[in-house]
């Protein structure tokens, strides 16, 4: 399975959110995304299960509880694969933030006093 496959379905996307605060068990995991979603217990471990044979997901027991953890290796792929795509949106957001700035000068500039002149004149 392609990794934008296993990332496309929002439940698998939501697992990986929360994986990433930290180590969580199974049950854990599957009460959040079944409150969430709905699905059944097997339908939240069928999720675990792709995500783990894809490598997204690591699990290691813990007596009787399996707990699950982000496996960040397929995630920097996919980082890599973005990166010669990412300055089609990075020139946008440098120019947004030019745009900002000039904002924020020019409203600076409206908002003062003349320089030695009187803030309550005219008033």
């Amino acid at each position: 399975m392609h990794a934008f496959d296993v990332l496309g379905d929002p439940v698998r996307r939501r697992i990986l959110e929360l994986l990433a605060d930290g180590e969580r068990p199974a049950g854990e995991v599957s009460a959040v995304i079944q409150d969430e979603f709905g699905i059944s217990q097997p339908g939240v471990s069928q999720h675990l299960r792709v995500l783990r044979e894809n490598g997204f997901a690591t699990v290691r027991a813990e007596g009787t509880r399996r707990l699950y953890a982000v496996d960040p290796a397929p995630l920097r792929e996919i980082d890599q694969w973005l990166d010669r795509y990412r300055a089609f949106w990075t020139q946008r957001l440098d120019a947004l933030g030019t745009e900002i700035a000039r904002g924020r000068r020019e409203r600076r500039r409206t908002t003062r006093p003349a320089e030695g002149g009187d803030p309550s004149a005219g008033t």
